[in-house]
């Protein structure tokens, strides 16, 4: 199905690769109305099983929090895609998290941004679900979302059409 689904794209459309490997899931199933709601744009989320976060396109790394949960690439093509990595993980000030990438600089597809300890942010009682959003979605016809299941870093999860 994949396959297909990549034969038959449309030239102005950008797929989005996983920032990290784990269980794909519907935005709708996260447990935060800024993200179930899409209050912040469409798109999915992971729960991973690794914690290397790395871009999920090529282009450029527009934010990174100074507590190092969150990151947003702006692809080549402008498409604003944020990372959370957990549910209100901004708590732990840091904690858990080492961050590789810094704002303004160029990064492709697979670069590595930042790293958190998934163990020790669960034992500490926090969901590690990742939402992964299309912040400016409004500027986009149509935004195909992959099929639930498992998935790997890099392989597409989002496809965004102008």
């Amino acid at each position: 199905m994949k396959l297909f689904h990549k034969l038959f794209l449309n030239k102005d459309s950008l797929g989005i690769g996983a920032p990290v490997a784990g269980r794909l899931i519907s935005i709708k199933e996260v447990d935060d109305p800024a993200f179930n709601e899409e209050v912040l744009g469409k798109g999915v989320a992971v729960v991973p099983s690794d914690m290397r976060i790395c871009s999920p396109v090529d282009g450029k790394v527009s934010a990174i929090f100074p507590t190092g949960h969150a990151a947003a690439v702006t692809s080549k093509e402008g498409v604003e895609i944020l990372i959370h990595v957990g549910l209100d993980t901004v708590k732990l000030k840091g904690r858990y998290f080492t961050v590789y990438a810094h704002e303004g600089q160029e990064v492709k597809k697979g670069e590595l941004l930042l790293e958190a300890d998934i163990e020790k942010i669960q034992a500490e009682g926090y969901d590690i679900t990742t939402p992964i959003v299309i912040c400016n979605s409004d500027d986009f016809s149509k935004i195909q979302i992959t099929e639930p299941g498992v998935v790997f870093q890099g392989e597409e999860i989002l496809n965004v059409q102008k």
